[in-house]
């Protein structure tokens, strides 16, 4: 289990430097963008990208 776990995280952190890596100026665009919202959007935003992963986790790993 906890081998699984680091590779989910080395894959995240792999697929996130490459988006980087791709387009900086798109990133940095982004970034900015998401400064100027509101911390409940924000917040709802993450707790949607956390319950799509753990849904999709739970269905990969069944």
């Amino acid at each position: 289990m906890t081998e699984d776990l680091l590779a989910a995280l080395a894959l995240a952190i792999a697929l996130e430097g490459a988006v980087y890596a791709l387009f900086p100026a798109r990133m940095k665009a982004m970034i900015a963008q998401v400064l100027t919202l509101p911390d409940g959007a924000l917040r709802g935003a993450g707790l949607a990208a956390c319950a799509v992963g753990v849904l999709l986790a739970w269905l990969v790993r069944g």
